[in-house]
Order: C-alpha cells, then sequence, then structure tokens
C-alpha cells in the first residue's frame, strides 16, 4: 500500500460503508494524535505550574482560562460538532444519490459565513465585557486585574475555536481525521512556547498570549485538508440545470446542542465561582487535578470520536440497528478504559501529581491537595465517560431534542447544592465531590431517555455490562494503592501501583466476562505501547 495512503486512514469512498479495518486504523491515528496532544497538555500544565506556581497570578489566569475551556466544549468537542456531523453527513448521503447540484458545497454556503459572523461578535463582546465576566465568574479573587487582562486576550479563541471546530465537523464528516486530530498538538505548542518565550517579561499573560496564537494554529492545520475535500468534484451527476440552493443551519438543532454544551461545561463555572472564596491556590489545585484526571476519560472516548460520523450517516441512511450496535458497543469499550484509568489515578495519585508537577514554584504541600482533590475527582469520570458516548445518541439523527440539556440542567444543581454544602467544610475536596455527583446524575438520566429521544440502545443490557467492570476496577484500587504506597521513591511507587491495577483490573475483567474488555485491553495496550516509544525511543 502507498505510504502516502498510510498516513491518513480516513482517506476512503464517502459514499461505501467504513470497513473495521478503516475505523481500526482512524481510530489508532486519532488515539496517537490524542496522546500526543495529552502528553503535551501534561508539558503545559507542567511548564504552568513551574513557571508560575499555584498562587495569585496562577488563580488569575486559569480564570481567564474558562473561555477557551468553554470554547473548545461548544465549538469543537460536543457543541458544534454534534450539529454539523450529522448535517455534513447528510449531504454527503444526498450528493452520493445524485441530489440537485453539490448539497456539500451549500451546506458550507449557507452556514459558514453566518457561523463565523457570530463567533467574532461573541469574541468581540467578551473582550468589551472582560470586567464584568471576571466579576462574576470569581468574585473574590484577588487579583481581577490581571485576569481582565488575560481574558481580553483568550476571547479571541472564540472566533478561532469556532472556525476550528467547523473545520473539525466537516473533515470528520468526509472520514479525514489526521487534521483534526492534530488541533490539540498544534494549540499545546502554541501555549507552550510563549510561556518560555514572553513569560520573563510578561509573566503570566504569556499563557493567554498562546492561547490566542495556540487558537490561530488550530484553524492552520486544517485548512489544506478541508480545501481539497471541498474542491474535489463529484462523483454523482445530477440532471441538467439543477443547482442547489445554499442550506442553512438548523437553528433549532443548534441551540438545543449548544445549550447542552453550555451546560456540560458550566460545573467549571461552578467550581470556580464556590474556590475563589478559598484560600490562593484553590482554583489552581482544582485545575491540576482535573487535567491529569481527565486523561483517561480522554482515551475512553476517542474511539467515539471516530464512530460518531459512522453512527450519523447510518442513521441518514435509515440503519438504526448499526447504528444501536455502535453506540452499545461503544459504551462498553469506553468505560472499561475508563474504569481502569479511574483505578490507576486514585490509586497512584500523590505519585503521580508528585512526579508530574512537584518542581520550581509548586510546592510538596501542593501536591499533596492537588493528590486529595484528584482521588475525589476521579469519582465521576464514569458519569463524564457515559455522558460523553450517550450524547452522540441524542444529536446523530441530526434532529433537535431538548431532553439533554434539561438531565444536564437537573446535574447541574446537584453539583451546586452539594458544592455550595460542603465548600466551608471539604473546601476543594468538597467541590470535586459535587462535580462527581452532578455528572453521574446526568450520566443515569441520558442513559434512561435515550429509547425515546436518541439511538434505541436497550438499557438493561448496557447498566448489567457496567457491573463487572466496576467490581474489578474496585479492587484493582485497592490493591494498587496498597502496592503504590510501600516504594519510598515516587516513580517506583507509580510504576509498582500502575502494574498492579493493570493487572488485578485485566485478571478479574476476563474473568468475570465483562463486555468489551478485550477491546478496551488491545486499545490500551497499543496506547501504553505508543507512549512508550514517544519516550524512550
Amino acid at each position: 500500500m502507498p505510504k502516502a495512503r498510510a498516513a491518513e486512514p480516513a482517506d476512503a469512498p464517502e459514499h461505501t460503508p467504513p470497513t473495521g479495518r478503516f475505523l481500526a486504523r482512524a481510530t489508532l491515528l486519532t488515539a496517537s494524535l490524542t496522546v500526543a496532544a495529552a502528553l503535551l497538555g501534561l508539558v503545559r500544565d507542567q511548564s504552568l505550574a513551574r513557571l508560575f506556581g499555584a498562587g495569585r497570578g496562577t488563580d488569575a489566569f486559569l480564570v481567564a482560562w474558562t473561555v477557551p475551556e468553554f470554547a473548545a466544549t461548544l465549538l469543537i468537542e460536543d457543541g458544534l460538532a454534534f450539529a454539523l456531523i450529522p448535517a455534513f453527513s447528510l449531504a454527503l448521503a444526498r450528493r452520493a444519490q445524485g441530489a440537485a447540484g453539490d448539497p456539500v458545497r451549500s451546506l458550507v454556503a449557507g452556514t459558514l459565513p453566518r457561523l463565523a459572523l457570530a463567533f467574532a461578535a461573541v469574541g468581540a463582546l467578551l473582550a468589551l465585557a472582560a470586567p464584568q465576566f471576571v466579576g462574576v465568574l470569581a468574585p473574590g479573587l484577588p487579583d481581577a486585574g490581571l485576569a481582565v487582562d488575560c481574558t481580553r486576550l483568550t476571547a479571541t479563541c472564540v472566533l478561532t475555536f469556532g472556525l476550528a471546530g467547523y473545520c473539525s465537523a466537516a473533515l470528520r464528516a468526509h472520514r479525514r481525521f489526521l487534521a483534526p486530530a492534530a488541533i490539540y498538538v498544534a494549540y499545546n505548542i502554541g501555549i507552550v512556547t510563549a510561556m518560555y518565550a514572553l513569560g520573563g517579561r510578561w509573566g503570566v499573560r504569556s499563557a493567554a498570549v498562546g492561547v490566542a496564537a495556540g487558537g490561530c494554529l488550530m484553524v492552520l492545520v486544517q485548512l489544506p485538508s478541508l480545501l481539497g475535500r471541498l474542491s474535489r468534484r463529484r462523483t454523482a451527476r445530477a440532471r441538467p440545470g439543477e443547482t442547489a440552493e445554499a442550506r442553512p443551519m438548523d437553528v433549532p438543532l443548534l441551540a438545543s446542542v449548544l445549550l447542552f454544551a453550555l451546560g456540560r461545561q458550566s460545573q467549571v463555572l461552578i467550581e470556580r465561582f464556590l474556590a475563589s472564596g478559598l484560600p490562593a491556590g484553590a482554583i489552581s489545585h482544582l485545575n491540576y487535578a482535573q487535567k491529569v484526571a481527565q486523561i483517561p476519560m480522554t482515551l475512553s472516548t476517542m474511539l467515539c470520536t471516530v464512530t460518531f460520523p459512522v453512527v450519523a450517516r447510518a442513521l441518514a441512511e435509515g440503519d438504526t440497528e448499526r447504528a444501536r450496535a455502535r453506540v452499545e458497543r461503544d459504551l462498553a469499550v469506553a468505560a472499561a478504559v475508563v474504569l481502569l484509568g479511574t483505578a490507576a489515578v486514585i490509586a497512584c495519585a500523590p505519585q503521580l501529581i508528585g512526579l508530574l508537577f512537584q518542581r520550581g514554584a509548586f510546592t510538596a504541600a501542593d501536591t499533596a491537595a492537588t493528590a486529595a482533590v484528584m482521588r475525589v475527582y476521579a469519582f465521576g469520570l464514569l458519569g463524564q465517560t457515559l455522558t460523553g458516548v450517550l450524547i452522540r445518541s441524542y444529536f446523530s439523527a441530526g434532529r433537535a431534542t431538548w431532553y439533554p440539556a434539561g438531565a444536564m440542567a437537573v446535574g447541574l444543581a446537584v453539583t451546586f447544592w452539594i458544592g455550595d454544602r460542603t465548600v466551608g467544610t471539604g473546601g476543594v475536596t468538597g467541590i470535586a465531590a459535587a462535580n462527581a455527583a452532578g455528572i453521574t446524575v446526568t450520566a443515569v438520566l441520558l442513559l434512561a431517555g435515550t429509547g425515546r429521544r436518541g439511538v434505541p440502545l436497550r438499557t438493561r443490557q448496557v447498566l448489567g455490562g457496567l457491573g463487572r467492570p466496576l467490581v474489578a476496577a474496585a479492587a484493582a484500587t485497592g490493591a494498587g494503592a496498597w502496592v503504590a504506597s510501600l516504594p519510598a521513591a515516587p516513580l517506583a511507587g507509580l510504576v509498582a501501583g500502575g502494574t498492579t491495577v493493570t493487572v488485578v483490573f485485566a485478571l478479574l475483567g476476563c474473568a468475570l466476562g465483562a463486555r468489551g474488555f478485550a477491546s478496551a485491553l488491545r486499545l490500551v495496550r497499543t496506547r501504553t505501547r505508543r507512549v512508550a516509544h514517544a519516550f524512550f525511543r
């Protein structure tokens, strides 16, 4: 096979169903770049901790960091993708059936200019209203002026992330995954470069400059591939004289998608609102704990990044059974992967945080506080993963539904209620517990409602399949925590604890016959080898 095709596994015919080999190759490509982006994300966070520590300045930047966090969820990962991928899948299906004109180009003409204008307007408004934004989000923040400066810089990502998300959705619907998977690699390179190049002069503001530069890089790495796709000639011929009218975005669908995504990301708002009144460093400890703990969730849901266009295309072609089988398989694999990661995070939290961050301005006390928060936060990772997989079943048909936003609203209410009552006594640990409880409630509600509003899943079978890996994860956590505490050196404890968690989880999972276990173990083994190769080659 020519090397050019091996480099981009998604270069498959758009009008034919994807093969298992194609999905495996696309998942491997996406996973490899996801791991690379995650490693660079750790380098970014390590650099932030080393250069600026966990004090007032870092807290101020992390308030401004809320903007790219929201933009990534709304415009790249969840919101815009859930609306655009089904729309592009339908346009591609219509193109393959010989519809008038070119439905794909018509969709771009009807949506991209309006969306770009909206992104630019919102970004400009946010920059102007930065003082009010900071005052509402973190009323007890000591250095509000610094947070305002950083927010005005990060406001540029509303436009750049929006354009990047549009490109990603269009390319994934075309079964092109290389450029979309590379965007966070480019983004983190921009931030790390800016911090080291400008940190001595501009302080933590340099990280905000990096966010602005990284957003531009996210667009640039995708443009060549997208332009190449859009410039291709259509394979099916329409009747003479027929043209396709520009198709505008489905406004109710976009509104329902963005409302859910906004609600999901609002957990961060609640956390930072509650933590802003705590001693300096509280927001930073929450941030570092989340970034590390969410790595298993990111790895567990990366398969869905590849299969979401497959589900959307199956529904566009009326094949509900194929869509259901795909979603149920994704749930089983994702649950097994995230539970293994959760066990490792809880068992080895002090060793992991110490090795990653304890240097420079990040002290041993910061390590202990962050590790304690991360252990509590990890209890919500299964709920986070299930929510990420299930929400795709609601929007893959390209129709508006308000149930996911309602389920997320209930979860947010639980998060705020618990957090408000525990922050006084539990501090950031109480906030982390509230987060875990709220997202778990949301996941339960989404699973309960999927049969009537999304892909009709077999709920009892899905729930039954979760019990066995949960048992394996609980046993692996206890064994791993005990073994990790024996060596004095953090690296030795991490290796011993992580190995114990993996072995116990694998043996018990296989013995109990957990569904999706073999696929999950193959997925984790492949990723681990690639990470080791990246470090030691």
